[in-house]
């Protein structure tokens, strides 16, 4: 068998039909219709996927895509074939909380990117498509034109499960991802305050109108014990999240505490489920995602 070609953005040319430079020959990516003839987009699954669930969170700064990678991590422990697509085609952390930073895809012989695994979880992200540093500097049309070929053109092998890391907000990359791939489930993140709630409702709300089912809501840093006193504090608020299900009728999928662990972890590459198996927080991860995969039928 011949070995993959690296991928490289340096070496292809790009344009707005093509902005992540790859071999045309091969693609998954829905035939284009010119604009006059495109209706609504027909939902499709992803190609060797079983299942897809998307983690949202409507607010930037609440632990998504922490919360996301635990998950998939969580997922692969429980002996589910993972993966793990970071959608932020500006702000991709996917690559850093798997420690693959500096990592190039290859192209498989159908010219389809092939993820990077590590901790047994398959992955794909602009992150490694771009310099680490390197900003994205593309108007809507690119940035949709990329998602379709994060979407259509990668080689998963074979996945029980992919989560999907959705960038903060309700815009374009939700709209495009929740009209075009059939999604088994979403999950909204959230911190307990007014604030980040606000806007986790509206993307609960959203995921409504565009008929995607709500596994749940997960409470992010609700509450901080102090290592030395063990005192507990409700830095951000206590049980927004929990009330905010009741009152929207979503199922409450359980609390991430607030610990310094977490975050070191995760800027290390190294994420709590792999990091400090036996903690009380990893374990809560663990439990969160056999609920999502009982709730999602795997």
């Amino acid at each position: 068998m011949s070995r993959p070609r690296l991928f490289s953005t340096l070496q292809c040319l790009r344009s707005h039909e093509n902005p992540l430079g790859l071999p045309r020959s091969g693609s998954n990516a829905p035939p284009q219709l010119p604009r006059a003839q495109r209706g609504l987009p027909t939902k499709r699954p992803l190609p060797s996927v079983r299942k897809t669930i998307a983690v949202s969170s409507a607010k930037g700064g609440v632990g998504k895509s922490t919360i996301a990678v635990n998950l998939a991590l969580s997922l692969a422990r429980l002996g589910h074939r993972t993966g793990i697509l970071d959608t932020d085609i500006f702000g991709p952390s996917i690559p850093t909380l798997l420690n693959l930073s500096g990592e190039q895809p290859r192209l498989s012989e159908k010219n389809q990117l092939l993820p990077l695994s590590n901790y047994g979880v398959k992955s794909m992200s602009m992150g490694y498509l771009v310099g680490e540093e390197a900003p994205v500097v593309w108007r809507g049309l690119m940035v949709m034109k990329a998602l379709q070929q994060l979407l259509w053109e990668v080689e998963w092998g074979g996945l029980d499960v992919l989560v999907m890391d959705l960038p903060p907000g309700t815009g374009d990359t939700q709209l495009t991802i929740t009209q075009q791939v059939v999604l088994d489930g979403a999950i909204v993140v959230s911190t307990p305050q007014d604030v980040a709630l606000k806007d986790a409702v509206k993307g609960v709300e959203m995921m409504r109108k565009v008929n995607v089912p709500l596994l749940g809501m997960i409470q992010n840093m609700s509450v901080f014990t102090c290592p030395n006193c063990n005192l507990s504090t409700h830095i951000f608020g206590a049980e927004g999240v929990t009330k905010a299900c009741e009152k929207h009728h979503v199922p409450f999928l359980g609390d991430i505490p607030l610990h310094a662990s977490i975050c070191d972890d995760a800027d290390k590459g190294k994420p709590t489920v792999v990091a400090k198996p036996e903690s009380t927080r990893a374990k809560t991860f663990m439990t969160i995602a056999g609920e999502i995969a009982k709730r999602i039928g795997l």
